[in-house]
């Protein structure tokens, strides 16, 4: 990612980005302003990127960063980020406070810098419907320690969700690596960690693949019950999970 660069190093440093939740700006300064005040603090500042950036968004460069929306307010600030031509960029919950357009905006804005300047973007987010839309890579943290780390499409390749008789569900979670259960009346739905999805399924049970957040939600739910079931089965091959 920094590769030939000593952590910590100004070299290091000067390819690294941040924007944090809640897009600290100088709410007095206008756009203008941030743009000079961000290119004399960094050793290599694109002013035209930025300026054209902020065209394209209609930001005025005379308007003060108070005085805008919270989308605008999150595009400059990611613009300002995006201006030091990083090679990682770091992403606190940069749309939480935003409207479905602006983090859609956002995020459009992100995938483009991905792809067309190869930036790689660690993205901090509880906003499920995000991360199954651009996440490569995901690691669940809950309970001080990291739950499930993986590829994304390993992750659910490995993982499926099974519903069948209440009656038979403690026998089968004995047998499969359980990571959440839940019961609705007569009917058990198990979500459990398995080494393929072509694994047979007991008669009078069904299964289907889980999304993204379904897989999320139960780390989330019972890491403790997860890393339990998961170091007893041996399915957790490559992944780490503490409680």
């Amino acid at each position: 990612m920094l590769a030939g660069r000593r952590a910590g190093s100004l070299a290091a440093l000067d390819g690294i980005a941040f924007v944090a939740q809640n897009a600290p700006l100088y709410r007095n300064r206008s756009a203008g302003d941030l743009i000079h005040e961000t290119r004399n603090l960094n050793r290599r500042f694109d002013q035209r990127y930025a300026n054209q950036r902020l065209d394209e968004l209609a930001i005025p460069l005379k308007r003060k960063a108070g005085t805008l929306s919270g989308g605008q307010q999150a595009q400059l600030a990611l613009t300002l980020a995006l201006a030091r031509r990083p090679q990682l960029l770091v992403l606190d919950e940069p749309m939480a406070a935003l409207d479905p357009i602006a983090r859609d905006d956002f995020m459009t804005t992100v995938m483009r810098a991905v792809a067309e300047n190869g930036v790689s973007v660690v993205l901090s987010s509880h906003v499920l419907a995000e991360l199954e839309r651009v996440a490569d890579f995901l690691v669940v943290v809950s309970h001080g320690g990291i739950q499930v780390a993986g590829e994304v499409e390993e992750l659910l390749a490995t993982h499926r969700l099974l519903t069948g008789p209440a009656s038979g569900s403690e026998q089968y979670a004995r047998e499969w690596g359980v990571v959440h259960a839940t019961n609705a009346g007569s009917q058990a739905h198990l979500l459990v960690r398995t080494d393929s999805r072509s694994e047979p399924v007991p008669p009078g049970w069904e299964a289907r693949p889980v999304t993204l957040e379904e897989l999320t939600m139960a780390y989330l739910r019972e890491p403790g019950m997860a890393a339990v079931c998961l170091s007893a089965s041996g399915w957790d091959e490559g992944t780490e999970v503490t409680r």
